[in-house]
């Protein structure tokens, strides 16, 4: 699979950001809690410079609530607070002001200490595609405001929406797309719903699925597709693909002669993930391979 990078539409959104940074007081950074690296722009640091900034942790419902942790560890020891919320259903969506407003005590205080009366603060969120800005930003304002769609770009204009009466929000239509140097980002985002099948090939995207779910969630993987013998060696292609097998005949994805119909058993695999009828999945992990055991 080859997934490009368009470094002009990367130049256009970078200039957009910067523009709109002299009139924010704090950076919101969203991230899909499932793939917090590969849902992150490599460029973010370059973009926001010393701007104040809080890490969001989207979709947490459907994320292994011990990894979150972990992700949490890991960007506070970077110096950021976190965040953690679901913004389809509402989840601590309330932490991101009050956390935005404990990020800019200081500056408030001042504010105060001038006799100044603190002006409502200015955020900003930034992103990359399908990672939920637009839905966050309506639960944020308690309507619907923000155009939201499954496909990048549905943000045209640009407007100041009201978070209560302590915070602001600028919806801007400056998007940060990933920059896949390493294709398993564009997998893992592929596998999560952030890229759209039609332009995958979504067999590949569902051998990398069964790949990482059965290195991490086997037990998870084997009791959803009553699954009998995990892969013999997670290297092995056909031996993940004898696990798809497996699960396309459980399913019924079948040809005539009795063959399997894989790419049917791989849409079956990647609806069930997605929906989060596999449990909550995390893809990735702070720390080297057995290092996170230590830390449970």
């Amino acid at each position: 699979m080859t997934i490009q990078w368009f470094p002009g539409h990367m130049t256009r959104a970078k200039r957009q950001i910067q523009e709109k940074l002299k009139l924010i007081d704090i950076a919101i950074e969203l991230l899909d809690a499932r793939v917090p690296i590969s849902s992150r722009n490599p460029m973010v640091d370059e973009i926001l410079g010393g701007k104040p900034r809080l890490i969001v942790l989207n979709k947490s419902d459907l994320a292994d609530p011990k990894a979150t942790e972990q992700w949490v560890k890991f960007f506070e020891a970077e110096g950021h607070q976190c965040a953690v919320v679901d913004s389809s259903t509402g989840t601590r969506v309330g932490d991101i002001p009050l956390k935005a407003k404990q990020i800019l005590h200081e500056k408030i205080e001042r504010q105060i200490a001038k006799g100044m009366n603190p002006r409502a603060i200015r955020g900003l969120i930034v992103g990359i595609p399908n990672v939920g800005k637009s839905t966050l930003i309506n639960r944020l304002a308690g309507r619907n405001i923000a155009a939201t769609g499954d496909r990048p770009g549905v943000t045209k204009g640009q407007q100041w929406i009201k978070v209560g009466t302590e915070m602001e929000l600028l919806d801007t239509p400056g998007i940060l797309w990933p920059k896949f140097e390493d294709q398993v980002v564009g997998y893992r985002l592929a596998i999560t719903g952030a890229i759209k099948e039609q332009i995958l090939n979504v067999e590949d995207i569902a051998f990398t699925a069964v790949k990482e779910l059965s290195a991490r969630y086997w037990p998870t993987l084997s009791e959803r597709f009553g699954l009998t013998q995990p892969p013999k060696d997670i290297e092995d292609a056909d031996e993940i693909v004898r696990v798809m097998e497996e699960i396309g005949r459980k399913r019924g994805a079948l040809m005539g002669g009795g063959r399997v119909d894989l790419e049917k058993a791989s849409g079956i695999i990647l609806r069930e993930l997605r929906a989060g009828k596999l449990g909550r999945i995390t893809l990735e992990s702070p720390y080297p391979p057995g290092v996170e055991k230590l830390l449970d």
